[in-house]
Parts: C-alpha cells; sequence; structure tokens
C-alpha cells in the first residue's frame, strides 16, 4: 500500500482503518446536531455509533495482526496472547453534545508493550501518532511534523489541563476539554504542559501514554493520572 504518513506499513494501515471510519464518524456527527433538542436521543445514537466505529475498525484491523487481542471500555477478547489492540472513544460526551473535541484512541500492543499509537480527531482533522522508539509526530494537512513537549516550568507560566473535581489543587492557566487522549497530545506537542486526571480506562490512555513519553513527557497513574512535560512537578 502507499504510504499515507511518516512511520511502518502496519502505522499506515492502522490509520487507514481510522481514516475510513471517520467517514461515517462525520456523518454521524451532523445527525447528533439535529438531535440536541433530545439529550437521551442523542445518547441513544452516539452509544450505536461507538458500536459501529467498534465494528468497522476491528474489521480492518484484523487485517494487520489477524491474531491479536482486543481491549475496548466494553469489550475484551483473548487473541494469541501476545499482541492487543487497544480502542476508545475518548470525549464521547462532547461527541453527544455535538462538540467537535472527540477522538478515536487507538494503540498497538505487543507483549505488554505500546508499540504503535494514534489519536484521531475527525471533526478537527488532526492525527497524533507515535512508534515505540521512533518519536511523536502530528499529521495535519498532508503533512507530518515531530512534536516534543514545552519546557515550561515556572508555575505562573502554566497551562494545565483537569479532568478532576477537586478544584482545591488545580494552578496555572486551567483547560478542562472533556477529551483526555487529546489533553495528552496537548501535552506532548507543548500546547499543554500538563494534565491531570482522575483514573481512565486503560483504554482511552493506551495511545496517549506512548506519544506522551515519545514526545519527551512523563506520565504516573497512582491516586490520580498526572502527564507532564518533565519539567513540572505537580
Amino acid at each position: 500500500m502507499d504510504l499515507l504518513i511518516k512511520g511502518s506499513t502496519e502505522l499506515n494501515k492502522m490509520f487507514a482503518a481510522l481514516d475510513k471510519t471517520a467517514v461515517g464518524l462525520r456523518h454521524d456527527f451532523g445527525e447528533v446536531e439535529n438531535l440536541q433538542q433530545s439529550l437521551r436521543g442523542a445518547r441513544d445514537f452516539v452509544a450505536r455509533a461507538a458500536a459501529r466505529i467498534e465494528e468497522s475498525i476491528l474489521s480492518d484491523l484484523q487485517l494487520v495482526r489477524p491474531m491479536a487481542g482486543l481491549l475496548t471500555p466494553n469489550v475484551t477478547r483473548v487473541g494469541d496472547s501476545r499482541d492487543e489492540f487497544v480502542l476508545a472513544m475518548s470525549g464521547a460526551a462532547n461527541f453527544v453534545r455535538a462538540n467537535p473535541n472527540f477522538a478515536i484512541s487507538l494503540a498497538l500492543r505487543s507483549n505488554g508493550e505500546t508499540k504503535i499509537a494514534l489519536v484521531y480527531a475527525p471533526m478537527l482533522d488532526k492525527l497524533y501518532y507515535a512508534e515505540s522508539g521512533g518519536g511523536a509526530y502530528v499529521f495535519s494537512a498532508f503533512h507530518s511534523v515531530k512534536i516534543r513537549v514545552s519546557q515550561i516550568s515556572d508555575p505562573a507560566d502554566l497551562m494545565v489541563a483537569y479532568n478532576t473535581d477537586d478544584n482545591s489543587k488545580k494552578i496555572g492557566d486551567v483547560r478542562v476539554s472533556g477529551c483526555p487522549a487529546l489533553d495528552l497530545c496537548g501535552v506532548a506537542s507543548g500546547k499543554l504542559d500538563a494534565f491531570v486526571s482522575r483514573p481512565l480506562d486503560f483504554a482511552e490512555i493506551a495511545a496517549g501514554d506512548l506519544i506522551l513519553r515519545e514526545a519527551g513527557g512523563k506520565i504516573t497513574s497512582d491516586v490520580e493520572i498526572i502527564a507532564t512535560n518533565g519539567h513540572v512537578e505537580l
């Protein structure tokens, strides 16, 4: 196949699966915009759309590694016990309200380590991606650019995204996007200096974790998920 983005053939096949699915997602997004008078109807529609996303992507991913397992927030499928695709929609609540700040997070893990990661925001037409040991990139307008974390450490200059309910510890210029996968990519690309979140389903952050680390950032998961540029102490 012709390479679409800078990286391996497997990476490009995974992106092709995401790009194909995005066509349907964009149509679904238009339908959700028409359902805003009935929030319950919008939620039901988005739930069905998410199920179609999984089905669509997985049929294509079977061509990448046919024996791989699957992990999503709703489905676990055991494969060959070596390879596993990790898939989630991040920012689904935004999608429900016709807010374009949502993304599909897709990772390929082998022997317990993430090897390929993609976070694709179809309505923003932006893809963040990384391969283990190969750096992190953003792809937009048919062009890939390598990304790095910021160098900012002064608390007065920080821009921090939060996904928590505790307002007492928030510092810096606070941002709340509702899409953790894109927040991690924001830290990776220097648009944010840190991201703090309550615990999340691993499927939602698996791809963003690798992208951040390949861009020079750090991430820890304990009581909270704390992702930084490596220069910030939170």
